[in-house]
């Protein structure tokens, strides 16, 4: 599996304590790079079930659309 993910460096996230589940008590960390609410999970990332290994995908407004090359501009 490739997934290309651009993210906006800000700086680092600090977390404290608003930033804690009032159910759970925890906090969850996006790692894939599609949550909505970034750096929190949302629990975007099982869009990504399914995925071939091998296999270029974008994700875009909640669709997911094969890719067959990547190009980048300087």
């Amino acid at each position: 599996m490739t997934r290309l993910v651009e993210l906006d460096g800000t700086g680092p996230r600090k977390l404290d304590p608003s930033d804690l589940d009032p159910e759970k008590g925890d906090v969850a960390v996006c790692q894939c790079g599609l949550s909505a609410s970034f750096p929190f999970c949302d629990g975007s990332h099982r869009q990504v079930a399914g995925e071939n290994e091998g296999v270029r995908y974008v994700y875009e407004d909640g669709d997911r659309r094969r890719v067959e090359r990547i190009v980048t501009e300087e």
